[in-house]
C-alpha cells in the first residue's frame, strides 16, 4: 500500500498533473464568469431586441396530447406540470457560452504563441550576434584588436587580413 501511495504522490507532484489541476480549476471559474456574462449581460438585451424573448423559456413541448399548457407558459412551469420539452433556448445559451470560451482560449493561445515566437526571435538574434566575432589577435604582438582594424594600435604593424 505504501508503494502505491508513493507512486501516487510522485504522479501528483509532477508538473503536468499540477498544471492540469490548476487549469481545470481556473477553467471552471472562467466558465462561471462567461455564464454570468452571457445570461446576465448578453441574453437580456438580445431577447429585448427580438421582441421580449426570454431565451431560458424557449422550448418545444413533445407531449402536447397528454399535458395541456397555456400559451406563454414558462419552462419551469411546463416541467412542473409534467411536460416533456426540448429546451432549445437553454441550448442556444450554452452554445453562446461555448463560442465565447473557445474564442477566449483561441486569443490566449495566440497571445502565448506570439510571446514565445518573440522570445525565440530574440534568442536567435542574440546567437547570431554572438556568433560574429568582434575582435581578432594581432599576428605580430598577439594583442586583441577590433576585427576591422587595418593597423595594430599597440605595435603599429600593418595588418593584411
Amino acid at each position: 500500500m505504501k508503494k502505491i501511495m508513493d507512486e501516487f504522490k510522485n504522479f501528483i507532484m509532477k508538473g503536468n498533473a499540477l498544471d492540469l489541476a490548476i487549469g481545470v480549476i481556473i477553467g471552471g471559474a472562467f466558465g462561471s464568469v462567461v455564464n454570468g456574462v452571457v445570461n446576465d449581460l448578453l441574453m437580456p438585451p438580445l431577447g429585448l431586441l427580438l421582441g421580449n424573448v426570454n431565451f431560458s423559456d424557449l422550448y418545444i413541448q413533445l407531449n402536447r396530447k397528454t399535458v395541456e399548457l397555456a400559451p406563454q407558459t414558462t419552462l419551469a412551469a411546463a416541467k412542473e406540470q409534467g411536460a416533456v420539452v426540448l429546451a432549445y433556448g437553454n441550448f442556444l445559451t450554452t452554445i453562446l457560452n461555448f463560442v465565447i470560451i473557445a474564442f477566449s482560449i483561441f486569443l490566449l493561445v495566440k497571445g502565448i504563441q506570439k510571446l514565445k515566437s518573440g522570445a525565440t526571435k530574440l534568442k536567435k538574434e542574440e546567437a547570431a550576434e554572438a556568433a560574429e566575432p568582434t575582435e581578432k589577435l594581432c599576428p605580430f604582438c598577439q594583442t586583441s584588436i577590433p576585427v576591422k582594424a587595418v593597423r595594430c594600435p599597440h605595435c603599429t604593424s600593418e595588418l593584411t587580413e
